[in-house]
């Protein structure tokens, strides 16, 4: 029997439900927030700026990192911009068009009342942030700057040189430290959460390990927040931190939590290429870039030239060419589909044909390499330590590769997952983005979340709690405490000849070979009959050196990694049972002539909300139908 969803999306008109809410919602007397605690697992931008501001509401928070510090967050690796309906360039922006930017670019296949609510919010973030001292950049008159992102007919992404998301965490860190200076925060960093802990079907709080002593202990709370980020390194390599991961968010699914959508993952058109087996990871190259730089390959096979001999007639600019209309910032998926085409077609550039040019040539022609310097310098920087090339001089190489993941655990309206007191933001759930995430809004979304959104919601919830929070030596607690110490000990005494890393390797080539970029039924079966045969030979074979009781990044790793095995055969379960192309989910059976993503709307507008019912068994699947009232569904098209 599946289980019945319940969005709680106000009602009333698109532009009046988040008014509707907050002017309906339950709340909390200031007095009584005290009485509170909340345990935020994550402190990125989602997860930093919530617990941030749950500390100024006046709730107990206890905030947990696997990082030395939440500065170290994969959040600062967002480096372009951050999208904000501000319309500071007067050149027909707003909240509608940001809206239905970003419903368009997820395909439609994204839940329209937090779509539209994300938009209203985005114009108080940039003041949030200024207020705490963000350096965005600035015209000379010192008005607040903006550039464009794929997806974008419009400049409404504001940036801070290529360091946006390091700056904006900067921000939110400088917040959260002072809550914690306060008392009203207290942060646990090296520490990982392994388990989620529900009493009377409720999420009371999580059993975590400290990385650095081993201790395995229990934390209760009134609820839970999951601000954990997305699983892309199921891929292997990707352009996501090595550290990131899936656990937390996998671990609630298996404890009941529905994961929604996990097929739709995100293919960024901007990486540097991969150069050898010897990496661990890619290095993303920022989406801000194609405003000034030119894609293009050789038109003819075999032309293996320097990029400054051939000539501008020998030269194929294929998105100027395919998408006149958006040109180098067409959205990421189909970016980066039309660059596997001409590398496909053996026009790729550098070790292998696996990569196109980025060419600034005509940019710096045109306004000097000083402008380009200013507002790029440190991505032309890290660039050439990386390749030894450098860019002012010859085109960049680029090739798309695995960046973020718009599945993840489904939530309502209020960000809480069918787990009361479970509640998920940021990366971890799956709510804004639909099949395809435009450029500078994970930026946008974290900061809603947290600021703006959780912290009024999760009071609804509280003022209407019946079970307060439970002791650390409940039952169901200690009942956690043994299951996570059983897993670890397991994973010490196998013993086996194989390291983690070479599991990972091998499921990471196996995912993109067969579920990534492109897909097929053949594929995906095929995906679905070997993971389950490399996952039990990873249980059987692995060898996790050292102990539990002493600082052991193997046994973290492998932990992860035995949840990548189980994730991933989830995630080419719902690509297969998805039958045709939406955004990042590209199955080759379902294109159009010109080889762009065929939906099919009657059959497949609705949410994928995938409940656990044990490990090599079929997951039950529960649809949330996708209700459009104020947008209607196009074959999308940026010609």
């Amino acid at each position: 029997m599946s289980i019945k969803l319940n969005s709680k999306i106000p009602a009333g008109p698109l532009d009046d439900k988040w008014t509707r809410y907050r002017q309906e919602m339950k709340l909390v007397n200031p007095a009584n927030k005290r009485k509170f605690d909340v345990i935020v697992v994550g402190t990125g931008l989602a997860g930093a700026s919530a617990a941030a501001t749950f500390g100024e509401l006046g709730y107990n928070v206890k905030a947990f990192c696997f990082q030395d510090s939440p500065r170290r967050a994969h959040s600062i690796a967002a480096q372009g911009g951050i999208n904000a309906a501000k319309n500071y360039r007067n050149d027909g922006d707003s909240v509608y068009r940001l809206f239905y930017d970003t419903i368009k670019g997820g395909d439609f296949r994204s839940r329209e009342a937090n779509v539209y609510r994300l938009a209203e919010v985005s114009v108080h973030i940039i003041d949030q942030c200024v207020a705490q001292g963000v350096p965005f950049a600035r015209e000379y008159g010192g008005l607040l700057d903006n550039r464009s992102f794929g997806g974008a007919q419009v400049s409404r992404t504001f940036y801070a040189r290529g360091q946006t998301g390091q700056q904006l965490l900067l921000g939110a860190y400088q917040a959260l430290e002072r809550q914690i200076h306060l008392g009203s925060v207290k942060m646990y960093p090296r520490t990982e959460m392994l388990d989620i802990v529900l009493i009377d079907g409720q999420a009371k709080g999580i059993i975590a390990r400290d990385l650095v002593t081993g201790k395995i202990e229990a934390h209760s709370a009134n609820a839970v927040v999951l601000a954990t980020g997305g699983y892309g390194n199921v891929f292997f390599l990707s352009t996501n931190a090595k550290g990131c991961n899936v656990t937390a968010t996998y671990r609630a699914f298996k404890k009941g939590a529905l994961f929604a959508n996990p097929c739709y993952t995100q293919i960024h058109p901007t990486c540097i290429p991969v150069s050898g087996d010897h990496q661990s990871k890619l290095t993303l190259m920022s989406e801000s870039l194609r405003n000034d730089g030119r894609v293009w390959v050789p038109k003819k096979l075999g032309d293996n030239r320097h990029p400054g001999q051939i000539p501008d007639d020998a030269r194929d600019y294929y998105l100027e060419r395919k998408y006149p209309s958006y040109g180098n910032l067409a959205p990421r998926d189909i970016a980066s589909r039309a660059a596997k085409q001409v590398c496909d077609e053996g026009r790729g550039v550098g070790p292998g044909g696996r990569g196109v040019y980025l060419d600034f040539s005509d940019a710096i022609n045109r306004f000097g390499k000083h402008k380009i310097e200013e507002r790029y310098g440190n991505l032309f920087e890290m660039y050439e330590r990386i390749t030894g090339e450098n860019a002012y001089e010859q085109p960049m190489r680029i090739y798309p590769a695995v960046h973020y993941t718009m599945g993840g655990l489904w939530v309502d309206y209020e960000l809480m997952s069918n787990i009361p007191g479970l509640f998920v933001i940021g990366e971890a759930n799956f709510s804004d983005h639909g099949a395809n995430r435009l450029g500078a809004s994970a930026l946008m979304q974290g900061l809603a979340d947290g600021y703006f959104v959780l912290p009024q919601t999760i009071a609804g919830y509280f003022a209407g709690q019946k079970n307060g929070r439970y002791p650390n030596d409940h039952p169901e607690f200690r009942k956690a405490e043994e299951e996570a110490r059983s897993r670890i000990n397991k994973l010490l005494s196998i013993k086996g000849k194989r390291t983690v890393a070479d599991f990972h390797r091998e499921l990471g080539k196996l995912m993109w070979d067969d579920v990534g970029m492109a897909r097929t039924e053949a594929s995906l079966k095929q995906a679905l009959k070997r993971i389950p045969e490399i996952r039990h030979e990873f249980w059987e074979n692995v060898n996790v050196p050292g102990s539990a009781s002493e600082l052991n990044t193997a046994l973290e790793y492998a932990g992860r990694v035995a949840d990548f095995l189980e994730f991933a055969q989830l995630l080419a379960y719902d690509a297969l049972e998805r039958e045709e192309s939406c955004g990042g989910h590209f199955r080759e059976e379902y294109q159009t002539e010109d080889g762009e993503a065929l939906r099919n709307d009657e059959k497949f507008s609705y949410v994928a909300a995938w409940e656990f019912k044990g490990v090599d068994q079929f997951p039950e699947l529960t649809k949330e139908p996708l209700v459009y009232e104020e947008v209607r569904m196009t074959q999308r098209s940026y010609k």
